[in-house]
């Protein structure tokens, strides 16, 4: 079942290429509010801040997933979008009702009470001895998982856990395996999909130059793009994301049609990989000012 709890679950970019497993299979799970919008739509301005402040505080009871239409003309297309913003709401795995244009705060939440979606309480905080515990060691991590998925080998939660430490450890050939043995429930997790995210990130850096190497070309040749996107990828995966997104944001200010969007799609799988809610919403808002 997706972590809901993560911060940055809440809200996501729909696809048309992971639609059925990011909206569909997870409406099985939990209420998914699908919000159709654009960059120069002014309504949209509105209504947008307020589903994500509703996503955040209802805590995991609803996701929001967005849907850019100029970016996913296919998807709008399939729904007949005819004006924005239009939101829909889809429960286990259909829609299950939604409206037209931006309503107000209260009817807002009228409409999600209607369906039963009520704010999930806070995790209790939880008092912690002033002793620090080290965090687990990966490959320690692994030979529990791997001896944990021995004794009970349908346990599909424990394989994921071990993709997730297998990477971790830098395995990530096995861990892809298991990724691609997951059914469907747990596919969808936002815990594989960060997996993924990053399974695709680090294949990108597969014989790609270290980071000085790629620093000092740019500094030659700023339009060196192909480097701006190694050095991205390389800084996403060594925890600066906020580096690494200005090196994306940057490649969509040179040429954004770069790579058949390559600094897009960059963003929107980093959006995933980065925890700090707030550096991902502005950077969304960034790359929503840059292609519109």
């Amino acid at each position: 079942m997706p972590d809901a709890s993560a911060p940055t679950s809440h809200v996501f970019d729909a696809t048309l290429a992971e639609f059925e497993q990011d909206v569909i299979l997870r409406s099985r799970q939990v209420p998914v509010l699908l919000d159709f919008w654009a960059a120069w739509c002014g309504p949209c301005k509105t209504l947008g801040p307020i589903l994500e402040k509703l996503a955040a505080e209802f805590n995991g009871a609803f996701v929001l997933a967005k849907v850019d239409v100029d970016a996913e003309q296919q998807l709008a297309g399939y729904f007949q979008i005819k004006s924005i913003p239009t939101v829909m709401l889809f429960k286990d795995g259909q829609i299950a009702d939604g409206f037209p244009g931006a309503l107000p705060e209260a009817q807002l939440r009228e409409f999600l009470k209607h369906h039963g979606i009520e704010p999930r309480a806070a995790e209790p905080v939880v008092e912690v001895s002033a002793e620090i515990v080290p965090p687990a060691d990966p490959h320690a991590e692994v030979v529990r998982l791997r001896a944990a998925l021995q004794a009970e080998p349908d346990k599909d939660d424990t394989r994921l856990e071990l993709a997730l430490a297998l990477l971790s450890t830098g395995n990530a050939v096995e861990a892809e395996a298991l990724l691609d043995a997951l059914p469907a429930n747990l596919a969808s997790d936002d815990r594989a999909l960060r997996a993924r995210a990053q399974l695709g990130f680090l294949g990108q850096l597969k014989d790609a130059p270290p980071r000085e190497p790629l620093q000092a070309a740019i500094a030659a040749n700023p339009d060196d793009l192909r480097a701006r996107h190694l050095l991205g990828v390389r800084l996403l995966l060594e925890g600066e994301g906020e580096a690494a997104f200005e090196q994306f944001l940057e490649m969509l200010r040179r040429d954004r049609s770069y790579g058949d969007g390559l600094a897009r799609r960059s963003l929107i799988d980093g959006f995933r990989l980065v925890e700090d809610a707030d550096l991902v919403g502005a950077t969304r808002r960034k790359m929503a000012s840059l292609l519109f």
